[in-house]
């Protein structure tokens, strides 16, 4: 489909969305409906993926009525009339839900578009720990015999390896993960960052404790940094129970090390936020970037076991203008803090090596021309410290 200039999308970017609903407990019926709700305002938005938390199709805190044939065959029957309602829809959809396949129970993320099943992915690490006790409703991802599995009248991949790839949309490659995945030292992310997935996601329902937010905030972001790619994390958030836990609705999107959106935590209400990526920066970045293509080539025979699962995205048509932040100062941060921080680095880069000169040399005296501008001022500046520094008289510099 041929895009106007003015789109977005024309330009290497896309946007996407992570959204929050409001859910009720062992209640699909509801949640299906908050979710159509926040997947279409997604839609309107103009987005190619709209990520919802970690079992959002029946909320997290369902403890043993997880076992119950009637709450697993409403979440199927969730699951279906999505898929259909996808077809009206602009943005890949990532729900949670939990599925039976094998006599075993997963804890699910299914990838629906456009009325397709694209894949399920089951979480990999289920955290039976401290407060949590997953194991005792679900299976691991590693327990899986089948590599596709009979879904809805389609076969369907299903696995943690897969990695589904817009063909029409160059740069646009996704891979989920469930929660806990994000955790571990090794994330499945991390794998399909290194076999070319540029959006990694996160449906999750962590728990807020003190502290933690700041702890999961600099977690995705530096996942978002050492993989070179997008990260989208989704927490669950306003209608789960607090019996054990308590929930405070955190959704982020980081590129490269950056946190681009956030949401409002605790904020009561359904949310939605956006944020557009830059993907042929990412790719930019993984090129130059040597040690990635270094990493690439050691795990060569891991990531050639990674699935490609290839679809036909409709690239939105229309005017869509650009909603990123683009700083007007991009190189001097507006946060006065901050920018006093690099300001003292970077004087102090220039002494530190400045000393380092002298020292080598066993030159005592520095002679440096001053014009009255700013850059002679800030070279005196640095040269005057230098000396002080150096147990040196500052009459050793020679100023003209």
């Amino acid at each position: 489909m041929t895009q106007p200039f003015h789109s977005l999308y024309t330009h290497g970017f896309a946007r996407v969305a992570v959204c929050l609903p409001f859910v009720k407990v062992a209640d699909p019926q509801h949640n299906l409906e908050r979710t159509l709700e926040l997947a279409q305002q997604a839609s309107d938005a103009h987005a190619s993926l709209a990520l919802f938390p970690e079992l959002n199709l029946t909320a997290y805190t369902n403890d043993d009525q997880f076992q119950q044939d009637a709450l697993l065959e409403a979440a199927l029957d969730a699951v279906q009339r999505l898929a259909t309602a996808s077809f009206s829809l602009a943005p890949v959809l990532l729900v949670g839900a939990p599925l039976r396949f094998e006599d075993k129970l997963f804890n699910c993320a299914v990838v629906i578009y456009r009325g397709r099943v694209l894949g399920i992915v089951p979480k990999s690490y289920l955290p039976n720990y401290r407060e949590f006790y997953e194991k005792r409703q679900f299976a691991p991802a590693r327990a899986a015999l089948a590599r596709e599995v009979s879904f809805l009248g389609q076969t369907v991949p299903f696995g943690p390896d897969l990695i589904f790839e817009a063909t029409t949309l160059p740069g646009l490659r996704l891979h989920v993960e469930i929660c806990e995945d994000l955790w571990v030292p090794i994330p499945p992310s991390t794998w399909a960052a290194l076999a070319g997935a540029t959006i990694l996601a996160n449906l999750s329902a962590s728990n807020i404790t003190v502290g933690k937010a700041d702890y999961r905030r600099s977690l995705v972001a530096s996942q978002a940094a050492k993989c070179i790619a997008a990260y989208l994390y989704s927490g669950a958030g306003p209608g789960e129970s607090t019996t054990d836990l308590a929930w405070d609705g955190h959704a982020l999107i980081a590129e490269n090390g950056e946190v681009l959106s956030e949401s409002e935590r605790f904020a009561g209400r359904q949310q939605v936020i956006l944020a557009d990526i830059d993907l042929e920066r990412l790719r930019q970045d993984r090129m130059r970037t040597t040690s990635f293509t270094d990493a690439v080539s050691d795990e060569r025979e891991r990531l050639r076991q990674l699935r490609r699962i290839p679809f036909n995205f409709e690239v939105p048509a229309g005017e869509i203008a650009l909603q990123r932040q683009v700083e007007r100062f991009p190189y001097v941060p507006r946060d006065p803090r901050v920018r006093d921080e690099r300001c003292f680095e970077a004087y102090n880069i220039q002494v530190h090596g400045l000393m380092k000169r002298l020292n080598a040399t066993g030159i005592q005296r520095i002679v440096i021309g001053i014009s009255g501008g700013l850059d002679s001022t800030q070279a005196l500046i640095v040269a005057a410290r230098t000396m002080d520094r150096l147990g040196l008289p500052r009459q050793n510099i020679l100023a003209y």
